[in-house]
């Protein structure tokens, strides 16, 4: 961490521990409680950043050279299971949390020895996490970690488009930055290009890693190729490339070689870590901290002036009165269920809601429809494991983009309750809506189905007893010029009949299947489309609650501010006759605290240009060895 950036930190705290007093000895609890809130943000700024990418890219092995540490097992198959964080203490820890169970109905932290942490995390030790295990976390002494950094290891994704990458979406509305990891074997895929342009509109800080260029001589080519990708997405500038060998990293710590470590392309992506995203994420709270800070002091002061005015001017007195009481009546309004923006805000969630619902619809219907001529078009029963390969991609795909337009739309409308709310409103409030766990609750996966394959003894079954009909009708019909029952003819006969029947009873069999399979697919698009529904009704809901819990305390504050301005007023106009030159000594010398005060506030900090990432919010400071 940079020394003015420490020095500056310092700076805030002090002043948000001598306004804090003055809050509180002003009788403002209310103001002294998210004083102290903003600073146990600056004493804890957790930065995350998730590091994403298909099975075997090199994600685990990435974070290992980031920390120098065997933080994320390896494998040579697939490795985690569970995400796994990585973060900063004095002392090596790791702690698994485990999924709710009967016994034990909220979630169970449990400490586990950190040479044992495979065993919860990783496919070998945990197959198919039958463990149980939410999540896991890693707390270790690393400089880089220090000035809080979270590397948060997600399981690789098949393709990026199984279900498995839901949750990693989710999880990037709360990130600060998003490290997407493809190794220098290909070039992107459709799918990576696609995750690629749901996270950069979902996170404000995205960079590409290409790892394991040790391995590949033509990597070179391949970032090249990569480049193209980005510049056809138009964010060829926007998203910056890091080509990376883990292994060469690894090495170089442990040589203690610095050559070797510069080949290893770390330093760059060290540096976009410090700079990029614990730089950026430091300044915001900077920011926020010194709005805080204004804020309160000019509230605190509203009330003093007020009152020392009216001592000082009691011909004006009169005047500033009604100017109060009309103030106070607006913020009465203001924090109101009619106030503009409670009204824009509960109508913005009502249409978003019926909004999403028919977006989310609308989308499954269209992979309904197209699951349904694909299974008309011939027999779904052979090739259904491809059909529901291509099914579980199609619906995440379709869910991924309904998630990711909600989340625009969210943050839209919390911007507008904000304009709405105060011009003069610099911060937003963030809402971490992915505190609500996944996108999608358990669904039952695509049912099987019969594949239609008869065995011989079946088929001959099929073919005798049409034909058993031929031989008996001919047989008979010929019997009548003298012809034995089973004769040329009626043998012919059997054999047109049994092959007829055996036709029809084919088709009659494929004619199921495909109905079958299609009240399948209904089947699991309805349970798909009623668990997204649910989910993202739950998250709009959380942020309309966030928005309306952050906007209406500021509302209350302000209220409160202005009803004890007035009070005061009041007070002074109508007494204080023998200690009023004491009672103003005393109003001018708390005045003249609150100008001290605020002259220590450091100037708001300007947000760094961003050089290689946009940014809408979230970023942070750190990096090291």
């Amino acid at each position: 961490m940079p020394e003015s950036r420490t020095s500056a930190d310092k700076q805030i705290v002090e002043v948000i521990h001598d306004v804090g007093d003055l809050a509180a000895s002003a009788g403002r609890a209310d103001l002294a409680k998210r004083l102290t809130q903003t600073r146990e943000r600056l004493a804890d700024p957790s930065v995350r950043v998730i590091v994403v990418g298909e099975f075997k890219q090199g994600k685990s092995k990435l974070i290992n050279a980031l920390v120098n540490a065997p933080a994320c097992p390896v494998d040579d198959d697939v490795a985690t299971s569970v995400p796994t964080t990585v973060g900063f203490a004095e002392q090596p820890i790791a702690w698994v949390i485990e999924q709710p169970t009967a016994a034990a109905p909220d979630p169970q932290r449990r400490e586990v020895p950190l040479d044992a942490l495979a065993e919860y995390v990783s496919e070998r030790g945990n197959p198919g996490n039958e463990r149980g295990i939410m999540s896991a976390e890693v707390l270790l002494p690393r400089e880089i970690l220090r000035g809080g950094l979270k590397l948060v290891d997600s399981p690789g994704v098949g393709g990026l488009e199984s279900s498995n990458s839901l949750a990693t979406l989710a999880a990037l509305s709360s990130a600060h930055a998003v490290l997407l990891v493809s190794d220098a074997s290909q070039e992107y895929t459709e799918p990576e290009v696609q995750f690629l342009r749901h996270a950069m509109r979902i996170s404000p800080n995205v960079a590409a890693v290409l790892a394991k260029t040790d391995l590949y001589p033509q990597w070179r080519r391949i970032e090249e190729i990569d480049r193209d990708h980005l510049g056809h997405l138009g964010a060829s500038a926007d998203v910056p490339i890091f080509s990376v060998s883990s292994d060469l990293r690894l090495l170089a710590a442990e040589l203690q070689d610095r050559t070797l470590n510069d080949e290893s392309g770390f330093p760059a992506l060290v540096a976009h870590l410090r700079r990029e995203v614990l730089g950026r994420a430091e300044t915001i709270h900077e920011r926020s901290a010194v709005h805080e800070l204004v804020s309160v002091v000019d509230q605190l002061e509203v009330s003093l002036r007020a009152e020392l005015n009216a001592l000082l001017n009691p011909e004006d007195t009169p005047r500033m009165i009604a100017e109060l009481e009309d103030a106070k009546t607006r913020a009465d309004e203001f924090r109101g269920r009619s106030a503009r923006w409670q009204v824009t805000l509960t109508d913005g969630i009502a249409d978003l809601v019926a909004d999403m619902e028919h977006d989310v619809r609308d989308r499954l219907r269209k992979v309904q429809r197209e699951a349904e001529r694909a299974i008309d078009e011939g027999d779904p029963g052979p090739i259904w494991d491809q059909i529901r390969e291509w099914l579980d991609q199609r619906v995440t795909a379709a869910v991924s983009e309904t998630f990711v337009w909600t989340d625009e739309r969210s943050r839209w409308l919390s911007e507008e309750v904000a304009e709405l709310f105060s011009k003069d409103e610099a911060e937003i409030p963030i809402s971490n809506i992915a505190d609500i766990r996944g996108v999608l609750d358990p669904v039952e996966g695509i049912a099987g189905l019969d594949a239609g394959q008869l065995g011989a003894g079946e088929k001959i079954y099929i073919g005798v007893r049409g034909s058993y009909g031929g031989v008996l009708m001919v047989g008979l019909a010929t019997g009548l010029i003298g012809m034995a029952l089973i004769n040329p003819l009626s043998l012919l006969a059997g054999v047109l009949v049994g092959r007829r029947a055996y036709r029809e009873d084919m088709g009659n069999r494929l004619t199921r299947r495909q109905a079958e399979a299609k009240g399948i697919v209904r089947r699991h698009i309805d349970e798909v489309t009623f668990q997204v529904g649910k989910q993202l009704r739950d998250r709009l809901r959380f942020v309309q609650r966030t928005a309306r819990d952050h906007f209406g305390s500021l509302a209350e504050e302000l209220h409160s501010s202005l009803s004890e301005a007035l009070l005061r007023a009041k007070q002074a106009a109508t007494g204080f006759t023998s200690s009023r030159e004491q009672h103003i000594g005393m109003l001018q010398s708390r005045v003249l605290e609150l100008e001290r005060v605020r002259r220590m506030i450091p100037a708001m900090p300007a947000l760094p240009a961003p050089s290689t990432i946009p940014t809408l919010a979230n970023t942070s400071e750190s990096a090291g060895r």
